[in-house]
């Protein structure tokens, strides 16, 4: 017996004897792993445990059998599969659900190849696009063994949660570690909301350029800007250097600095380029397990440029049927599903409304698109300019939700902008208090987003 007829009667005789095997396993193996009587036998064991809620006997299964209109030969091999079953297996049950998972994978991956050959002949309806999800579904695929956390049992890991320094991804901006107590936690997404030439790509780019200063592994993702231009503008931040004048730096020179940043760190950067509108967190969770694969990098943060001009994967294809609350929240849920999946934070933006773009207080309902964005959303704050504070050189940052700390603490601050070398810096406390007694306060909104004109003025960007 080969060892692919091995694995698939190891299976079988467990999901047929051993109750803990057959519930940890049976909702993530599929009929087409198996061939041929091993196919037709699991398919029978799954039903009767679907109907019944219980093991069959090796006797309810030859029962069964026999109500199948299968050829003679199929019928009897069957029967002898079934035989060879009705004595348990005595391998050890964790060691063959580890052995399965595997077993799955493997199986998961070959179909996957042989599907896309099918796509690629064009023996199939499907389009070429639906490539790159196939393969990243297959190689995705693993048992869940969680079986979430009892309040009782589980107290005391509780506890020494509660006690523990969290992994987090510093700032190198004082007031935005003092509003995310000390940095961005794995497993979350945080949102810049801002306008068109405010300063989202330059913000994501500056922690970016900051993270990697701190010897962290950072995927970088743009669809609105090309690898290079991304490059140009960590280049001008790492270098001091302003990013008109990159172009003139001698060769040397350059080479010189770049080699300066690579002795100061010992982390990564990657910048990944996808056209715009066109990606999903399919293609992002394929370009993860490659950059595992072919580069052994791992990332400790993602920067994604920016959340609008993503696709969703599960609603792509549906065209005007869609609403985009519906189509944003579906991306900002799929990004927080990656974000959780691989273990890191995750940093975007979005753009703010028409509305919003006058107002002085901008809020949640300001946000394009979709409200639903900031419902999924870990942190959202808002990047606000005025002429004013462009001739002083700093940005207005305020909080707009926050899951890490009191909202209402640090609600509005400024930070120093440097655009000509793609940086942020902190301002002295002064800045701090003047902005705040600057400020009207936080006022209610009427009928979602309605506020007195009062408060526009024509010179305010966000």
């Amino acid at each position: 017996m080969d060892i692919t007829n091995q694995i698939q009667t190891h299976t079988l005789n467990h999901l047929l004897n051993n109750e803990d095997y057959c519930r940890r396993v049976i909702p993530f193996i599929k009929k087409e792993y198996y061939a041929g009587e091993h196919a037709i036998v699991f398919e029978l064991i799954v039903k009767f445990v679907g109907a019944h809620n219980k093991l069959p006997t090796g006797k309810i299964l030859d029962l069964e059998l026999q109500k199948l209109s299968l050829p003679h030969e199929q019928l009897n091999s069957a029967a002898v599969l079934i035989n060879e079953l009705k004595t348990r297996s005595d391998i050890d049950t964790d060691y063959l659900i580890n052995e399965t998972e595997k077993w799955c994978k493997e199986k998961a991956v070959y179909n996957a190849i042989m599907e896309s050959i099918q796509i690629i002949d064009g023996k199939t309806e499907k389009s070429d696009g639906a490539i790159p999800e196939i393969l990243s579904e297959a190689l995705g695929t693993s048992f869940d063994q969680a079986i979430g956390h009892d309040y009782i049992d589980n107290s005391e890991d509780r506890y020494d949660f509660y006690n523990r320094k969290e992994d987090k991804i510093p700032f190198d901006l004082d007031y935005m570690n003092k509003i995310t107590k000390g940095g961005l936690p794995n497993k979350t997404l945080n949102i810049a909301l801002a306008g068109t030439g405010v300063g989202k790509s330059l913000f994501m780019c500056h922690c970016a350029a900051s993270n990697l200063q701190l010897s962290k592994n950072v995927l970088y993702i743009t669809m609105e800007m090309a690898e290079e231009r991304i490059a140009e503008r960590i280049d001008a931040n790492l270098m001091d250097y302003p990013i008109q004048s990159l172009s003139t730096l001698p060769k040397n020179v350059y080479t010189t600095k770049i080699e300066k940043i690579a002795k100061a760190s010992v982390g990564k950067l990657i910048v990944k380029e996808y056209p715009t509108g066109a990606a999903h967190t399919g293609h992002f969770r394929a370009l993860l397990n490659e950059l595992k694969l072919k580069k052994n990098f791992k990332p400790d943060i993602i920067y994604i440029d920016y959340l609008n001009i993503c696709s969703s994967a599960r609603m792509r294809g549906l065209g005007g049927s869609i609403n985009s609350y519906s189509y944003i929240k579906a991306i900002a849920e799929e990004l927080r599903g990656l974000a959780v999946e691989f273990n890191v934070p995750i940093v975007s933006a979005t753009q703010t409304t028409r509305s919003g773009f006058g107002n002085t207080d901008v809020g949640l309902e300001d946000t394009s698109e979709s409200f639903g964005l900031p419902a999924t959303a870990d942190l959202m704050f808002a990047l606000i300019s005025t002429e004013e504070l462009d001739d002083l050189g700093q940005i207005m940052v305020k909080q707009l939700k926050n899951r890490y700390n009191d909202l209402t603490k640090y609600k509005r601050f400024v930070i120093g902008i440097d655009r000509s070398r793609m940086k942020l810096y902190d301002v002295e406390e002064s800045a701090q208090t003047d902005i705040m007694s600057d400020m009207i306060p936080d006022k209610p909104i009427n009928n979602f987003g309605d506020r007195d004109s009062k408060d526009t003025f024509a010179d305010f960007k966000i």
